[in-house]
């Protein structure tokens, strides 16, 4: 049988009987004691041997126990960290909380209080741990999310502003753009991220059969319902649904889904038993949303419903500058690279179906390709139209050099377009005036 480690706490005063009855409390709780005279002898343990908590006298000579938090914070140091004093005053608790404190208790207290207070402080230790995983989690999810372009970048950082809020969310965006792949990253950014996230295509399932996707049917509710069935809304209770191409749901479907956010009650078809569900639902659309109001395809009251928070998301030929880094992640686990003609025509091509397009292309270049490097030859005819085979040994650009030929033609493009203007060529290339004079000079374009 394994022995479970002991929690280490060291307890840190000046007093040597104080020292000595932390020491007998704390063995008796079932923790490890380690004992520091002061804030430096702590500071040294905490170096050499670590401990899961600190409990600290307030008042101690040379470094008190204020000090002390502030150099564990200093020093980078997580370990929580209870102050113990024999005058309380607000002002000395404030500070110690400011500075990381996990709680702050008066003397005279007994084991039941100081075990109760160790408890909660180890306790949102680990809360904090797995939070931090989670976050760390959800960052590599939207690593997936390939490109740093500036476009990017704002969608980024709405993603990282909209998923800790319970609002629903709009995301709009041609077909290709990876509308999906943000809902995704919303919600495992968002407090719901333990639990399911169900993804429903609206375009994707027959509208007669929607309703009963969506809300679930009870037994005999219709013909060839010989058994009850749990719908996406409660599948995805205490989660997200992601209700995709919801412009193609059919409208008097919209107003039983109108109900259902509004309410948190829906009802299973052939049902007469409202169930609670508690959701948040991110929507997404090809379409423009408020044509889709005046075309009478999205019910208006839905649409506000819906436009909490609106996402949209660039077409790539509104970020070319990603198309390196996208082309060398969809061949990356072939180990294959792309000539330098093969990534020119890739950026000059206008993806119309964005970013799944382009990992389609790849994915038949790769098949075409009898070597270890992809050329415009390997691609087809309406991205490569007048490509010729490539020279016998072509030097392949790593990811920034091809990042960098396409920024600085970008540029020169952009220019030529705006008859030299330097502002209305930063405005179209979606950078500050200064980066372009600063790419200016480092690109010699005058």
């Amino acid at each position: 049988m394994n022995k479970v480690e002991k929690k280490r706490i060291l307890a840190v005063d000046d007093e040597p009987n104080m020292r000595r009855l932390l020491e007998i409390m704390l063995k008796q709780a079932g923790y490890q004691p380690l004992l520091a005279e002061n804030g430096r002898e702590a500071l040294e343990i905490l170096a050499s041997e670590g401990a899961d908590l600190v409990v600290s006298d307030l008042h101690m000579p040379g470094m008190d126990g204020l000090a002390l938090l502030a150099a564990m914070r200093e020093a980078d140091m997580n370990t929580p960290a209870i102050i113990v004093t024999a005058h309380a005053k607000v002002e000395t608790a404030v500070a110690a909380m400011k500075l990381g404190a996990a709680d702050y208790i008066v003397r005279p207290f007994d084991l039941e209080m100081l075990e109760i207070a160790m408890m909660r402080a180890l306790s949102l230790t680990r809360l904090k741990i797995e939070n931090r995983f989670l976050r760390d989690e959800a960052e590599r999810d939207m690593d997936n999310m390939v490109g740093d372009s500036p476009a990017m970048q704002k969608v980024y950082a709405a993603i990282r502003q909209v998923a800790p809020e319970k609002a629903t969310a709009l995301i709009v965006g041609e077909t290709g753009t990876g509308k999906e792949l943000v809902a995704h990253a919303i919600h495992k950014l968002s407090p719901r991220n333990d639990a399911m996230f169900v993804a429903v295509n609206c375009a994707a399932i027959p509208s007669e059969m929607l309703e009963s996707e969506l809300f679930g049917h009870e037994r005999g509710a219709f013909t060839g319902a010989i058994k009850e069935r749990i719908g996406k809304f409660e599948l995805a209770n205490g989660g997200t649904l992601f209700l995709d191409e919801i412009t193609e749901m059919p409208v008097a479907l919209q107003a039983k889904l109108l109900r259902a956010l509004q309410e948190g009650l829906i009802e299973r078809l052939g049902g007469h038993r409202p169930i609670n569900v508690d959701i948040r639902v991110i929507a997404a659309t090809n379409r423009d949303p408020q044509q889709a109001v005046r075309d009478r395809q999205l019910r208006e009251d839905l649409y506000y419903r819906l436009n909490v928070f609106r996402l949209d998301l660039p077409p790539l030929r509104e970020r070319i500058t990603d198309i390196p880094a996208l082309a060398q992640y969809f061949v990356a686990h072939r180990n294959i690279t792309l000539a330098p003609d093969a990534l020119n025509r890739l950026a000059a091509y206008p993806w119309p179906g964005n970013v799944r397009e382009l990992q389609n292309v790849l994915q038949r270049a790769v098949i075409m390709c009898d070597g270890n490097t992809i050329s415009a030859a390997h691609l087809p005819a309406d991205i490569a139209p007048d490509a010729t085979p490539a020279p016998a040994a072509p030097d392949t650009l790593s990811i920034p050099e091809a990042t960098e030929a396409l920024e600085r033609r970008m540029i020169a493009e952009a220019l030529k377009q705006t008859n030299g203007n330097k502002s209305k060529a930063a405005r179209l290339l979606d950078i500050s005036e200064r980066s372009l004079w600063y790419k200016l000079s480092r690109y010699d374009l005058g």
